[in-house]
């Protein structure tokens, strides 16, 4: 897969509609399988790296219980996908003016057990995400498995998103949502859309 340009597969027009009018917007079949498998032994491979996410400067928060790894030039496989989100954002930003100036990503790992309660991204504008991608990067999933992102979309309709593999959701950083318990253990790549810099 080539860094700065955007797989062929995906429907610009269809994402940016979906986007202006729902909020969100899915991108099937993602990548290419030969770049999936690379990408998920990367991730893998880094497992015992992850730090649990519920804890934040020594405070324990009771609204999430995932496990993630920032993503950075030590991991090249998974920086191919932040450069392909960078190359989405330019184009994001001339159909809306965005601004998005940079992306920051990293894995995530929710095992049997874990969630993320209903939260927002960008709570009140303050930190300049403006989107915010979810790649799911796990081999196989089953409708029973939960792990499901549930999100309020712009006409306050709530969607249930089902993390099935090589699936990318794209929407609003502003949107109302959460990730529900999840039966087995679910990964992703979770990133957003800036429209200033990076504050980790």
């Amino acid at each position: 897969m080539q860094t700065h340009s955007l797989p062929p597969s995906w429907n610009l027009a269809q994402i940016f509609n979906d986007l202006d009018q729902s909020g969100y917007a899915l991108i099937d079949d993602a990548y290419p399988q030969d770049y999936v498998q690379d990408l998920v032994a990367e991730c893998t491979a880094h497992l015992n790296e992850f730090r649990n996410a519920a804890i934040q400067n020594g405070v324990v928060s009771q609204i999430r219980s995932d496990h993630i790894l920032w993503l950075d030039s030590s991991l090249p496989v998974a920086e191919q996908h932040t450069q392909t989100l960078m190359a989405l954002a330019e184009q994001l930003n001339r159909a809306f003016f965005l601004g998005i100036k940079e992306v920051e990503a990293h894995f995530a790992c929710y095992n049997a057990g874990e969630f993320y309660a209903l939260h927002r991204d960008n709570p009140q504008g303050k930190n300049g995400r403006m989107i915010s991608c979810v790649y799911y990067l796990h081999e196989q999933w089953q409708a029973d498995w939960g792990g499901e992102l549930r999100l309020q979309d712009k006409q306050g309709e709530w969607q249930i998103i089902a993390p099935q593999p090589n699936r990318m959701a794209l929407f609003q950083s502003n949107l109302l949502h959460e990730v529900l318990l999840s039966k087995q253990q679910r990964l992703s790549i979770t990133a957003w859309l800036r429209s200033d810099p990076q504050l980790w």
